[in-house]
């Protein structure tokens, strides 16, 4: 049979697929001297150092989209570092989780000389969860101090009024440095600064006076430090500064002169509803007296009637009448005469 495809194919048909064969190494051979040539300078660079990086695992992040260079000079600067437990899949897999290897190398370098705890996954959760890691690191070695309030809030002081009713206006610096074991699910700044300036306006507030806390200003460190401002954030305060305090408005009497200025109105308009009542009440019983002299009014011109009537059934004489008419008269002589006495002793 293979005497018979010799023959088919004859001296030129091998010669052909030998250059085809040939063809196809060469240029697999070519592309791999390329990649060689292009990453040969790393492999070198990472077998001086140790770092222990093949040239295949070079060309492959190639394929995986991975920039060679940083993971390679990542892992040359942990070996030199003395970490070593930090493999070159370990920076492959927080390149590709979108996470800062540079970032996350500098800061493991940073806690490895400063002695401080601090494990690879751990680096990463906090690079993956948007916090500056080496900013973390370098506040954990190199405390900072937080204004409170802070400058972003626009408010110059915490203000605060003691017992007897006087405005304390305070600042406040915080030493804080960063607590790398909470530092993935703690609290931020902010919280902080919340903390302190209420725990601040607390303790003014349990003074007696505000001369006790201008004497010993101290005494509101010593308040909010027993406090544990610091649990559940990413920081350990490390001391608390009282910067200023300055005397601000009496609230105590502010309040009181409003206290009394509202009193007052009220007081006004419980008279002002009396005065309106008996104003009602006289104008009540002015009707009423109209209503009863309108009574008599009609009780006088039932008189005449009566009297014809008395006339016509003869229960009432002509010397009666006129009896009746003196009295009248005499009635009403000693009412003129009585009234004219009266106008004269008013007036002597």
């Amino acid at each position: 049979m293979d005497a018979n495809v010799s023959a088919l194919l004859g001296q030129s048909g091998w010669s052909t697929i030998y250059w085809i064969i040939a063809g196809g190494a060469g240029l697999v051979a070519l592309v791999l001297f390329v990649f060689v040539l292009k990453y040969i300078n790393l492999w070198v660079q990472a077998m001086m150092s140790n770092a222990e990086v093949g040239m295949l695992e070079i060309i492959g992040m190639h394929f995986r989209k991975v920039n060679s260079t940083t993971i390679v000079l990542s892992k040359i600067q942990l070996v030199k570092s003395g970490i070593h437990e930090v493999t070159t899949n370990d920076l492959e897999s927080h390149y590709l989780a979108g996470g800062r290897v540079p970032n996350v190398v500098r800061s493991m370098i940073a806690a490895n000389r400063a002695q401080l705890s601090l494990d690879w996954k751990a680096a990463c959760g906090i690079d993956l969860a948007g916090r500056d890691i080496i900013d973390a690191v370098n506040t954990s070695v190199n405390p900072k101090v937080i204004d409170c309030p802070s400058r972003e809030s626009g408010k110059p002081t915490i203000d605060a009024v003691s017992k007897d009713g006087i405005q304390l206006r305070a600042k406040a610096r915080v030493t804080v440095r960063t607590n790398l074991p909470q530092l993935i699910g703690g609290a931020t700044e902010e919280t902080v600064v919340a903390r302190v300036g209420e725990a601040i306006v607390s303790a003014i507030g349990s003074a007696e006076t505000h001369k006790d806390v201008l004497a010993d200003p101290d005494r509101i460190t010593k308040a909010v430090l027993v406090k544990g401002l610091d649990s559940g954030t990413a920081f350990e305060i490390l001391s608390i500064d009282i910067a200023d305090v300055d005397v601000g408005e009496n609230i105590g009497a502010k309040l009181q002169a409003d206290q009394a200025e509202a009193d007052k109105r009220r007081y006004q308009a419980e008279a002002e509803k009396r005065r309106a009542m008996a104003i009602a009440l006289a104008a009540e019983n002015k009707a009423k007296i109209e209503e009863n002299r309108a009574h008599v009014v009609l009780a006088e011109a039932e008189v005449p009637k009566a009297m014809a009537e008395a006339f016509r059934k003869g229960n009432m004489g002509i010397m009666d009448y006129y009896r009746m008419k003196n009295i009248q008269a005499d009635t009403g002589m000693r009412d003129s005469i009585g009234r004219e006495d009266g106008t004269q002793d008013s007036k002597g």
